[in-house]
């Protein structure tokens, strides 16, 4: 059975690249979502998120005639579901919030026909594909699901989790494999022929619940890491090390590769995707849960150094200092600020130092609405003549550029000025 048409359900980070990289290859797709703005700009071809490549892409399919967007579902042939799946968070509890894909599926389910795939792309906690299912089953009990007649069912139903590198989304769409777990193996087979058209990495399929666990798994495994590179940071700063040397010199072992340190971890993967684990599995997950609160108490420490900063420049000046926070986004070179521990931060800093920080983001126009009328946008050389503590937050390659800052306090949490060779 050929895909004449296939509808992307949430036009995001993920959902919006998926569905330019499937009519780049001649597929028509229907972009879904509820906001309308996005859904106006898409059609208009013009993107709402900053990707490499994105924009010019998506105008040329848009104009070709094989992308549209649109906030009202229609009938496809099969529905990729890219929403988000936030952590419900309070005092004592981290568990993964599902509204938005039960949303998606009831909102899909008046438009599914006999013969037709669901799939779900979100990050996702083990059972959820299955939990999807059953929505999906309470809106239509005209059709039949795998929970309940296996491969015999109307709809096929698969997990397929994203793996790509923001900044570099189209290509790794394309080139990366891919992890396709089906609720039978026709689902699985099914949806592996999908993806096909537009992926060159290998498909491997499985079943739902181990594609589920396999991105849960990929992103702990990377948190783990970068909390062992963290946890070396305070390590060293209490011991007098430089933290950057030091992991040049280890990493010359040839069965050593730590990672590089930051301010914490942030993203809507990487710092999210460890809890659904540790939420299932609390007595197990041990390691994961001591990685997420290693990481989690990463900005506290960056706090406490500009404190110390301030301090210091208090007891030789009589004017009070001014911060610049360089960098606000969760990675490099991206205007994602999604989790971000450099957002976190800076924010944090403005309601303990009113009206004396100051912020460099050259990815970003406006302000976020937790620094609006709290601070300022600033060129970097502005900031370096007008700042005493400069706090670097994000590798940006602007401030890899830059110059080593001379007369300034520094906290330097990504190794840019400071973990420089001598």
């Amino acid at each position: 059975m050929k895909f004449n048409n296939i509808c992307m359900v949430g036009l995001g980070y993920i959902g919006l690249p998926t569905a330019v990289v499937f009519a780049l290859r001649g597929v028509n797709v229907i972009g879904l979502d509820i906001n309308h703005r996005a859904v106006d700009n898409i059609n208009h071809g013009k993107t709402h998120i900053v990707e490499p490549g994105l924009e010019d892409a998506l105008r040329r399919t848009v104009a070709a005639g094989h992308l549209r967007a649109t906030t009202l579902p229609e009938a496809a042939d099969a529905f990729l579901i890219a929403v988000p799946t936030p952590l419900v968070v309070d005092e004592h509890i981290r568990d993964p919030d599902l509204t938005f894909v039960e949303a998606a599926a009831r909102l899909i389910a008046p438009v599914l026909k006999k013969g037709d795939l669901v799939i779900l792309e979100s990050t996702s906690p083990v059972g959820a594909t299955e939990q999807m299912a059953v929505w999906l089953a309470e809106e239509r009990p005209d059709l039949t699901f795998p929970q309940t007649h296996g491969e015999e069912s109307d709809i096929r139903v698969a997990h397929c989790p994203e793996r790509i590198l923001p900044g570099h989304a189209l290509r790794e769409l394309v080139s990366n494999d891919r992890i396709i777990g089906g609720m039978t193996p026709l689902c699985a087979s099914r949806a592996r022929a999908l993806y096909k058209l537009a992926v060159e990495g290998d498909c491997i399929e499985t079943d739902c619940r181990t594609a589920e666990m396999a991105k849960l798994t990929e992103n702990s495994f990377r948190d783990v890491n970068i909390a062992f590179a963290n946890e070396l940071s305070l390590i060293c700063d209490r011991l007098g090390i430089n933290v950057w040397e030091l992991i040049r010199l280890a990493n010359r072992h040839p069965r050593v590769n730590i990672l590089q340190p930051g301010p914490g971890v942030g993203g809507h993967c990487i710092a999210v995707d460890p809890w659904f684990i540790v939420s299932q599995t609390p007595e197990e997950a041990r390691i994961i849960r001591a990685a997420r609160e290693v990481n989690n108490a990463k900005p506290e420490w960056v706090l406490t150094k500009v404190h110390q900063a301030m301090a210091e420049h208090a007891a030789g000046a009589d004017t009070p200092a001014r911060i610049a926070c360089f960098g606000l986004t969760f990675k490099p070179n991206i205007d994602d600020l999604r989790e971000s521990p450099a957002l976190n931060i800076a924010a944090r800093l403005t309601e303990l130092y009113p009206g004396q920080v100051d912020v460099v983001e050259p990815f970003i126009q406006d302000l976020p609405s937790g620094l609006e009328g709290k601070t300022r946008i600033l060129r970097a050389s502005d900031a370096l003549s007008a700042c005493d503590v400069l706090v670097l937050l994000v590798d940006h390659d602007d401030f890899k550029a830059m110059p080593a800052p001379a007369g300034k306090r520094i906290i330097d949490t990504r190794g840019v000025w400071t973990g420089r060779p001598s």
